[in-house]
């Protein structure tokens, strides 16, 4: 059993060291996509993601139900019919799956407020009170600059992260490695974030200031062993890669149980861990095929193979 896996790993080997630079071009490939679906996103929407209420402004109501639920296919239909933008979601019970809750988020500013309560009340049949209801406005200009400002927080952590990879690495090729990688990772989840419909909250922007750290560690881990020992570059590479699957995967359990968990009850969790789960998903494939193949071809130049 031993001796056909080494069988196999030396066919394998023997597979990648003789097209490894052919495999560049799958990233490559899924890149462009992901900037070309960017650029179309922004010419038919004017922004780079679906921005909700929290970024745009706007008015969330949170119906308390935990003493008569909501049916909200229901609701949808009679919102659908009064206003055209809006999202309804459940908040549940994690233990029973009971309904606690109807959040429902529209674009609709303060002074509508009292049009969009007279639609729920005629739904639900009875009047939203302080004691069965909650209330959150949020106005155009302050979600606007709240938007910016994040917009902004993620550039200078994105610029901070490539000055600190440069010092560390002082060497063009593989600093450019590292940081190319974690370019396509937050674009390549920006894009699947957009294609998946995903309504970006500040909590959601958040999860990508998270993902520029997640990106990097594992490139960073990739890049010192390959740089620093004074091995066979395949050697390096497969324990390397022992390594920053480990610790990928360990990450990807811990956030996916978390997801399973607080995806019923929190929204904000739920959004963080979806967008973190993407990137991680796109991190293994930008780190042990763009970034390796890009650093074996670079020892390859320098005779250091």
């Amino acid at each position: 059993m031993q001796e056909q896996e080494i069988i196999q790993e030396k066919k394998f080997m023997k597979f990648y060291n003789k097209n490894y630079k052919l495999l560049l071009l799958i990233p490559l490939i899924l890149l462009i996509f992901s900037l070309s679906y960017i650029g179309y996103f922004y010419s038919k929407n004017n922004d780079f993601i679906n921005r909700d209420v929290s970024l745009t402004g706007g008015t969330t109501i949170t119906i308390d139900t935990e003493n008569q639920e909501i049916n909200t296919e229901d609701l949808k239909e009679a919102l659908s019919k009064e206003i055209s933008d809006f999202t309804v979601r459940e908040l549940s019970d994690f233990r029973s799956g009971k309904q606690k809750a109807v959040v429902i988020e529209t674009p609709l500013d303060s002074s509508d407020l009292s049009y969009l309560k007279k639609i729920l009340n005629n739904f639900l049949g009875y009047e939203l009170t302080s004691e069965n209801s909650s209330i959150e406005s949020t106005g155009s200009t302050l979600g606007t600059a709240f938007y910016k400002q994040l917009q902004i927080a993620i550039l200078i952590s994105f610029i901070l992260m490539a000055l600190v990879v440069f010092i560390i690495f002082r060497t063009i090729a593989p600093s450019a490695a590292v940081v190319l990688s974690a370019f396509a990772d937050i674009v390549m989840t920006l894009a699947m974030v957009n294609l998946l419909g995903i309504r970006v909250s500040s909590a959601g922007i958040i999860a990508f200031l998270m993902l520029i750290g997640y990106s990097v560690d594992t490139d960073i881990m990739l890049t010192t062993r390959l740089l620093k020992r004074h091995e066979k570059t395949n050697t390096k590479l497969k324990d390397a890669f022992k390594t920053g699957i480990t610790m990928t995967f360990t990450s990807i359990i811990a956030i996916s149980v978390a997801l399973i968990i607080t995806q019923s009850f929190s929204e904000v969790l739920k959004q963080i861990f979806t967008i973190l789960l993407i990137g991680l998903g796109f991190d293994i494939f930008n780190t042990w095929i763009t970034n390796a193949s890009i650093l074996k071809w670079y020892l390859e130049k320098k005779g250091r193979d």
